[in-house]
């Protein structure tokens, strides 16, 4: 039934796409930018669309399962820098794109057609909106994997065939059909799924208290120990959303627009679509938040699980169909916002050629599909959530300042302009090599930008000193500076001092239940080896001391003690009867691990093990715990393999499972007993004294590491 209903609406979906081919031209100019003559209510909610897809089916849900409340401050603010990219960038580039006839972004920053400024701007935009195009697969990968059990690659791949088909069908109109009808199906869908999930925490009510039974921190709208202050942290979301101006497939949409009545209209149709999903998707995060806890829970996967357990099996279908269309059609206006950056700036002489454009959005699909498949081989390279945020954050740094000094009046020449959109593109990813860019950090919008205007004034300050940095403004004098920059700074000092008083206390941070990583180096110290004959109902008993250990290269934080044991039947026989049969009988040898301290907790340890006719081998203590004092979960001690995420967690409770400091020292006790059974029949007597019994005295030793998960 997932599958047929998950058919049923791509295939409606698919159709509306393909619809676009009875209306479309056969020009690069149709293929790119629609004509110029799209409703803008078809644009806005394709905008809606493109604009947040993968990234806020998947990558979103996965932050607002990380941050809990304070998630409100990336929604309000991007949304903040939203309207005001709607209400006074877009206004500048639509004018510009329809005056000057230009169907990139990247065109926009340069006055020539394939001006070299142009040209780097065509390369960044490729290399940007590729890595957003992987996000987007990824995200459809993901989508299946969960709902279908479908290998991701298998979805990326698939992902390429539509993207590549949505492109070759009807273009950019595809694109935006196809986008509108999956918005609205999607909104409804969300608004089911919504519901469902509050009914299941219990209500707004029960939301706030599963939050706060897992981790207090989860309900405080400020976060807490952001490494660089509040203010910036904030400003870094509004210029976020200030940035949707320096996405070209965003971009593209509002170059279909003919006049600016249109533009208007499109921008209200846009916030009234986008707000109630942003707030649907808020609280679907949140929820996922109580709903999935297991340690190993990918948070990205909050929505199509969630739909998983909730949902009927048609409506399963319904949402999986609506995120995968999302970001196939996202994808697709990507590839083309490459396509137009490639044909009309790194190629101009291929701008008219409408054969070659196509090849070149093969080209640019196949080049997103390699990221995204290279993604799953690369530690947090199939993170949704990073990946957008270094694409748009990337392309935001490179295009908002060049496209505000331009609309200043500020005409910059090819070198002042490439040096910006290097400064930028230096900036964004040196911040995100150095992890400045966390949840506790501040995301690359900030140094992105700021990089790109320093250049600016620096650039104009040394070769135009004369000219005004601010273009047709005129640059304020040395009192209005003073008074704008005392504005400023109160205006820093107050919000870092309302941080100050109202941001939770960390003191208790350990105590605070979350999402770490823990890194354990196990090592193993061999206290005995030897091998004694015990007799049938006699006990050997060994004793050993951890202060006999003069070295210790793991540290000495013992959490295990462990004693492996072998041995063979020697049971002897004599007899006529014993050529016609006389079966053996198994020995019992039982082990006992006692350490002197027996007030901790397992101190205590046995276990027996029969012998099988000869088979032997025994550990005792082979599954953990052999003896713990922290009484540590069991999903904390698989992570002595490998790094294992563990949630519901605090810092304290994990420390306090695997840090026994020195409990696991002081006096090992070992007790192995024989209890030798003799077999038999008529005629033949059977004889057994005991066993020969090998055995391995092991202390287990655990370093490790624990940090949290503050990105996705």
């Amino acid at each position: 039934m997932i599958v047929i209903s998950f058919l049923f609406f791509m295939s409606i979906f698919a159709g509306v796409g393909l619809a676009s081919m009875m209306v479309k031209e056969d020009t690069t100019d149709d293929y790119l930018v629609a004509g110029r003559g799209m409703h803008p209510a078809l644009a806005a909610l394709s905008a809606v669309s493109t604009w947040n897809s993968g990234f806020m089916f998947i990558g979103f849900i996965g932050f607002t399962y990380m941050l809990g409340f304070n998630i409100i401050w990336l929604a309000l603010l991007s949304t903040i820098g939203q309207v005001v990219a709607w209400a006074w960038l877009y206004k500048f580039i639509q004018e510009e794109g329809r005056e000057r006839g230009v169907r990139s972004l990247s065109s926009l920053v340069a006055d020539k057609v394939g001006a070299p400024e142009a040209r780097l701007a065509a390369v960044l935009s490729v290399l940007f909106l590729s890595i957003y195009a992987a996000a987007q697969l990824t995200s459809g990968g993901k989508a299946l994997y969960v709902m279908m059990g479908w290998d991701e690659m298998i979805g990326i791949l698939i992902g390429f065939i539509l993207v590549v088909a949505y492109c070759y069908a009807g273009g950019i109109r595809a694109s935006i059909w196809t986008d509108a009808a999956q918005s609205s199906v999607m909104i409804v869908g969300s608004t089911i799924l919504c519901w469902i999930a509050l009914q299941e925490v219990g209500g707004f009510e029960g939301l706030t208290i599963g939050l706060e039974s897992q981790d207090p921190l989860l309900t405080k709208f400020f976060p807490a120990d952001l490494r660089f202050g509040f203010s910036m942290w904030a400003f870094a979301f509004f210029l976020g959303g200030l940035g949707v101006a320096g996405q070209p497939q965003v971009v593209s949409r509002v170059m279909t627009l003919g006049s600016d009545s249109d533009r208007k209209q499109a921008m209200i149709w846009f916030f009234v679509w986008q707000t109630p999903f942003i707030i649907l998707m808020l609280i679907i995060g949140l929820a996922s938040r109580i709903l999935f806890t297991a340690s190993d829970f990918d948070p990205e996967l909050g929505l199509p699980m969630m739909a998983m357990e909730t949902m009927p099996q048609i409506g399963v279908g319904m949402i999986l169909a609506s995120i995968f269309a999302a970001t196939m059609s996202t994808a697709d206006s990507q590839v083309l916002a490459c396509t137009a950056a490639i044909t009309d700036d790194i190629k101009p002489e291929w701008s008219q050629d409408h054969k070659t454009t196509k090849r070149v959005t093969l080209v640019v699909a196949a080049f997103a599909t390699m990221i995204s498949i290279g993604g799953l081989y690369v530690p947090g390279g199939d993170s949704v959530f990073k990946l957008v945020v270094l694409a748009v954050y990337g392309l935001g740094g490179v295009f908002i300042p060049l496209l505000i000094i331009r609309w200043m009046g500020y005409k910059p020449d090819t070198t002042h302009s490439i040096v910006m959109m290097v400064s930028a593109f230096i900036g964004v990813i040196v911040w995100t090599l150095l992890k400045f860019g966390d949840a506790d950090g501040i995301f690359p919008s900030v140094p992105g930008m700021g990089a790109a205007f320093i250049a600016h004034f620096v650039m104009n300050e040394i070769r135009s000193p004369k000219l005004s940095s601010f273009g047709r403004f005129e640059m304020p004098g040395r009192e209005k500076f003073g008074a704008i920059a005392a504005v400023i700074a109160l205006g820093l000092v107050f919000s870092e001092a309302v941080y100050f008083i109202a941001a939770p206390d960390s003191s208790n941070s350990s105590d605070s239940k979350g999402i770490y990583y823990v890194t354990i180096n196990q090592e193993v110290i061999l206290l005995d080896s030897s091998s004694e004959y015990i007799y049938d109902g006699e006990t050997l008993e060994l004793q050993y001391s951890s202060d006999s250990i003069e070295d210790w290269p793991n540290g000495n934080n013992v959490v295990g003690i462990a004693i492996y044991l072998s041995f063979e039947e020697d049971e002897t026989s004599s007899g006529l009867g014993c050529a016609v049969g006389g079966d053996t009988e198994n020995d019992v040898i039982t082990g006992t691990i006692r350490h002197s301290l027996l007030d901790f907790h397992n101190s205590t340890v046995t276990e027996s093990y029969y012998n099988h006719q000869g088979n032997s081998g025994l550990q005792i203590g082979e599954d953990w715990p052999l003896f713990l004092f922290g009484g540590a979960p069991m999903d904390i001690w698989a992570a002595s393999e490998a790094e294992v995420p563990l949630s519901n967690y605090s810092i304290s409770e994990i420390t306090e499972a695997i840090d026994l400091g020195d409990g696991g020292l002081g006096d090992y006790y070992i007790d192995i007993t024989v209890d030798a059974e003799e077999g038999g029949s008529f005629q033949c007597e059977h004889n057994d004294d005991g066993e020969q019994v090998d055995y391995e005295i092991q202390l287990i030793t655990w370093d490790y590491d624990i940090y949290e998960i503050n990105e996705l």
